[in-house]
């Protein structure tokens, strides 16, 4: 109501709407936010910063999780203005405060973040496992080479150039439309560079190549010094978006919100990187080549890197879909499984733990225990002299030997803990892997009873998105709100609309009527 009616934000106080509420379904109570992920077991976090045009700065984190129904779920945790220094102490502080809020502190597992250095330390600082978000690091492998190549940052120029005149010139606009139609096409524009994303380059050049015949026509009918791409140029865009392509695709892949992204990070690299290796490069041009040479080169540097990441192998392992095959090597796969075996044991010692402790202690007051039946036994075979000599003995004699016998019992314990591990590790890892096509979460869910100690794990590490994207999407709604048009919005206005609209298509969204939950979110 508040996004879609423009009514006001303080409805969620209103007795009407409340009454409203009661009416429509009495026995129904309005939950809280911390109600809504109170049953989830662990989230993760992606975190950004975002300047609007005013200059005012704000900081969003987006909260994921695998819900009760075994669905991969997001929810936008807050926007909050930034006015203060942008140190790591003090985004860690405004994160912190959100967790607390919203009840989560003891579950978050994981935050995602880009590779700047302030909001790298933030997660340092609030000791939380990080990951850098893998769609900005496959921007800067590609986005680099684009801006080092002489040969491709002479032609990205050259379409910008041409780019901007259609879209600038009213008449090259409309005789582009024209051509088009001409030629039986559907109208089409040309789509712009932006300097800080890699992909809108890649779309950039792959349109001017969809409308190569339309484009020209226009030109040599416009009567313009504007310079055209040469059939040479041509060849040279096409071989490059070839090698392009594959990144393309991945980090749209990886981008997802809705769908499992953290496990697919490791096999979408190395097939990547295969699909690179495997192309024709024969009758490709040189440059095309080096550039293509140059980006497997790169690309082998971050999935090291990335590989080593135990977030991200772990996902992989416990992802059926994958398992040990996506692995570049059979070195990296062991290392992964001896990872998994250690967190699974960890995770069997501590049910293990719980259930010892809820076990009820029998009371000594009233009943013999088996050391005092012995001794009764005893006391009536013994002269009560001997036997006190005898107690003394064993009890003095237990005191020594206390440590060892605790040691003894410590290590058959974890040696006992290690092998059920390994023996439900084995058993997972022996099964045949599901098809691409079906729901990992929908697999846990089914096999949860037979390996329920890696469920458990699964909902921890496939809950971790790839990448920071849904944060960024947050501020790509942020320059709607904060247009030209509308820059006076204050920003504790901004905060709010920014929540609201993230978060209205939940399919439980009416805790946000909440009015103690509501006015939290949006603390300046």
């Amino acid at each position: 109501m508040i996004v879609k009616d423009i009514q006001p934000f303080t409805i969620v106080d209103d007795v009407g709407f409340r009454t409203f509420v009661s009416k429509l379904d009495p026995k129904y109570v309005l939950p809280t936010r911390q109600r809504y992920i109170e049953k989830v077991v662990a989230v993760s976090l992606t975190s950004d910063m975002w300047t609007s045009i005013n200059m005012d700065a704000y900081l969003a984190v987006t909260c994921h999780f695998v819900e009760e129904n075994e669905k991969l779920s997001s929810v936008l945790l807050g926007v909050q203005a930034f006015p203060q220094s942008h140190t790591a102490e003090n985004i860690a502080c405004v994160k912190a405060s959100l967790m607390e809020e919203w009840g989560i502190s003891g579950k978050v597992t994981c935050m995602v973040t880009d590779s700047a250095p302030n909001m790298v330390a933030s997660v340092r600082e609030l000791k939380l496992r990080h990951h850098i978000c893998v769609a900005h690091t496959l921007n800067l492998v590609v986005k680099r080479e684009l801006d080092q190549h002489p040969v491709l940052s002479g032609l990205r120029a050259k379409a910008r150039k041409l780019v901007g005149y259609f879209r600038s010139s009213t008449t090259a606009k409309e005789k582009l439309k024209q051509v088009q139609l001409q030629l039986g096409m559907q109208a089409t524009k040309l789509m712009q560079e932006v300097e800080t994303r890699w992909n809108s380059t890649y779309l950039m050049l792959q349109r001017l190549v969809e409308l190569r015949e339309p484009v020209g026509a226009a030109l040599a009918g416009l009567h313009t010094d504007i310079p055209f791409f040469t059939a040479s140029e041509f060849d040279i865009v096409v071989a490059c978006l070839s090698s392009l392509s594959p990144f393309y695709d991945a980090t749209t892949e990886l981008s997802a919100e809705e769908h499992v992204s953290a496990s697919k990070v490791i096999p979408l690299l190395k097939m990547i990187a295969k699909v690179l290796q495997e192309e024709d490069t024969k009758s490709a041009p040189a440059v095309a080549v080096e550039i293509g040479e140059q980006l497997i080169r790169q690309l082998r540097e971050k999935l090291h890197m990335l590989q080593s990441m135990s977030i991200l192998s772990l996902a992989t392992l416990l992802d059926p879909q994958f398992k040990l095959i996506a692995f570049f090597s059979n070195t990296k796969a062991a290392e992964a499984v001896k990872r998994l075996t250690s967190e699974c044991a960890t995770v069997i010692r501590r049910n293990t733990e719980k259930n010892t402790h809820e076990i009820p202690q029998a009371s000594t007051s009233q009943e013999f225990t088996g050391g005092n039946v012995l001794y009764y036994i005893l006391r009536l075979l013994i002269p009560i002299t001997t036997l006190t000599n005898m107690t003394c003995g064993f009890h003095l004699g237990s005191r020594l030997w206390q440590r060892l016998d605790t040691s003894v019992m410590e290590a058959k314990r974890t040696q006992n803990v290690s092998e059920d591990a390994t023996v439900e590790i084995q058993r997972y890892l022996s099964e045949a892997n599901i098809s691409r096509l079906e729901n990992p979460l929908e697999y846990w869910a089914n096999h949860r009873s037979l390996y329920p100690n890696l469920y458990k794990l699964a909902l921890i590490y496939l809950c971790t998105p790839a990448s920071s994207v849904p944060c960024e999407r947050v501020f790509s709604k942020a320059g709607e709100v904060v247009s030209k048009k509308r820059n006076r919005l204050k920003p504790k206005t901004v905060e709010k609309l920014l929540f609201l609209n993230k978060n209205q298509h939940s399919e439980d969204v009416t805790w946000l009527v909440d009015t103690e939950s509501f006015s939290l979110c949006f603390r300046g």
